[in-house]
């Protein structure tokens, strides 16, 4: 007789398709952008394929290396990376994930990236900063006209070119961000990184900045202090000579998160640069890249859930305990349609605010001061959920989940890094009350916004109700920042859910994140909730 025979284990498939997911189709339909449909779900197939999921696992097995000098004695400054990463870096540009939005002449450009680039993050999360930060510069990098027409249409060729070279000599780009000094943090204003002007037009860079992550981007938006005040600068790391930049790696950080993608210390030794912006306005202009990585931070938070969701759900759907299917189980069916409700507001949001993307590029001043105030409050509130969302979907998966080859550790660890990028809760939340102080319209838009769903849902009108008294009282707001902000991220994902969502999931939302039926921990709907139709709308089938 056998001693071991494998039983009641859950096989995690293949052959699924990560955009085969409702709320993806209903976003792009609402916005009229259907037709790209297609496009999405081969990203979504190509995600979710045993090929790319090995090289998932490859990219994180082998963690990039520092090689500070070459074989004789010159310094380099490189970071070797597994051909696996690179391998992944190279779909996701063709996927057009990096800054092809920004090119792309097709309808609905930023919704449509988005929908792909929540499908590809159950990929691997490490290639992702360096894809979003390319996406991210655009923005800002327009600030200096000059520099924007040298760099930007090299930013959106889908092309994978990680070869150091100068880089108006390459077709194809990828751009990081070097902002944070170890003595400031967030607070760039501290940063003593100097900046000099020298006769040419260019500057002369010295500092030494804490976390500058892909490090063997082309180039990377910086900020240093001139006479003026902050700056931002594009530093390269080739010159146009082709001569090394003075931009000096000292260290890869040993992060909690991912290490698939290299975080590095850099020290800047005369470093030269070209400024980006006005003198002394560089947080403003740097800004515009953060926000647009911060709607990345949401998207990818969405993603995250959704393939933790994933797991969770394949396993309850094979495992038995007790004499029944996990999934059958009515607690656990209770934890899994929580999870999927959480998944569904997260996804919808990000998606909404990736529509106003569209519309702000476009000139439309109503989409855009829309989305500077949905995009921080759901910065905030979304990525906060990530950490418990993770913990909660590896526990579905018990003793498994704990384990290395589950892939949910590795989930579990990343979870806190976008709450954490650009601005962790604190300065999340207190860029809400900036937002506010310095247009005071955007709160009269997002009210209107919000109360579009008026008089469809009790538990809505009442939030909307106390969120509006919460701002009677200016004296203590900054003390109480992370509730009113995160009462604002509610309110908008259950107003968006309620006039655009499913009704089943609507109410799963308005009763517990808006209502007094949740608990401290998910698992907590109340009796009356359509949760099959919830569980059935976040549950992958298999391609066709």
């Amino acid at each position: 007789m056998a001693t071991h025979e494998v039983l009641n284990q859950a096989i995690q498939p293949t052959g699924l398709n990560a955009a085969d997911y409702p709320p993806i189709a209903e976003a792009l339909t609402r916005a009229g952008a259907s037709q790209r449909f297609d496009e999405v779900l081969a990203a979504g197939r190509l995600a979710a394929s045993a090929h790319v999921l090995e090289l998932g696992d490859l990219a994180e097995a082998h963690p990039p290396v520092l090689k500070t000098h070459d074989r004789y004695g010159h310094r380099i400054d490189e970071v070797v990376y597994d051909p696996a990463y690179h391998q992944l870096m190279q779909h996701a540009v063709d996927l057009g994930l990096h800054g092809a939005a920004w090119a792309d002449t097709q309808p609905h450009p930023h919704l449509t990236r988005a929908a792909k680039f929540l499908a590809w993050a159950q990929s691997d999360a490490g290639h992702m900063c360096p894809i979003g930060m390319t996406y991210a510069v655009i923005p800002a990098l327009r600030h200096n006209p000059e520099l924007a027409a040298q760099y930007e249409s090299r930013l959106t060729v889908r092309e994978y070119d990680p070869v150091l070279a100068p880089p108006t000599s390459k077709r194809s780009l990828l751009a990081g961000m070097s902002m944070t000094e170890k003595q400031g943090g967030s607070d760039v204003r501290a940063n003593t990184t100097r900046a000099v002007a020298i006769s040419d037009g260019s500057y002369r860079i010295t500092g030494h900045k804490w976390f500058t992550s892909a490090p063997m981007c082309d180039f990377f938006l910086t900020l240093a202090q001139t006479d003026a005040g902050v700056t931002c600068f594009l530093i390269p790391r080739i010159l146009p000579d082709g001569s090394r930049n003075n931009f000096f790696l000292q260290r890869l950080k040993d992060k909690l998160g991912n290490h698939s993608n290299a975080s590095s210390e850099v020290e800047y030794d005369n470093a030269i640069g070209w400024r980006v912006g006005a003198e002394g306005r560089g947080v403003p202009t740097i800004i515009e890249m953060v926000n647009m990585t911060r709607l990345d931070c949401t998207i990818g938070t969405a993603g995250l859930m959704r393939t933790g969701l994933q797991q969770a759900l394949t396993h309850a759907t094979q495992r038995k305990a007790f004499g029944a299917y996990l999934i059958d189980q009515p607690l656990m069916r209770n934890v899994l349609a929580d999870l999927a409700t959480e998944t569904e507001a997260a996804t919808t949001t990000g998606l909404w605010l990736a529509g106003l993307t569209d519309d702000a590029v476009t000139g439309d001043e109503h989409a855009a001061a829309l989305r500077r105030i949905g995009l921080a409050v759901s910065k905030y509130y979304i990525c906060k959920r990530g950490p418990a969302f993770a913990a909660e979907a590896l526990e579905c998966l018990g003793g498994n989940g704990y384990v290395e080859e589950s892939r949910m550790p590795r989930l579990y660890r990343e979870a806190p890094l976008p709450s954490i990028w650009e601005g962790s809760g604190n300065v999340a939340a207190l860029d809400v009350l900036r937002a506010m102080a310095k247009q005071p319209q955007v709160l009269t838009v997002f009210f209107d916004e919000v109360k579009q769903a008026a008089g469809a849902d009790k538990s809505l009108d009442r939030a909307i109700a106390s969120l509006e008294k919460q701002f009677a009282d200016f004296d203590t707001i900054q003390y109480r920042a992370r509730s009113v902000v995160g009462a604002m991220a509610k309110v908008l994902q259950g107003s968006l859910l309620v006039r655009y969502g499913n009704p089943a999931v609507a109410d799963a939302f308005t009763a517990t994140r808006l209502g007094s039926d949740w608990g401290d921990v998910f698992g907590a709907l109340p009796t009356g909730i359509d949760v099959g139709t919830i569980l059935e709308r976040a549950t992958l089938k298999e391609n066709d």
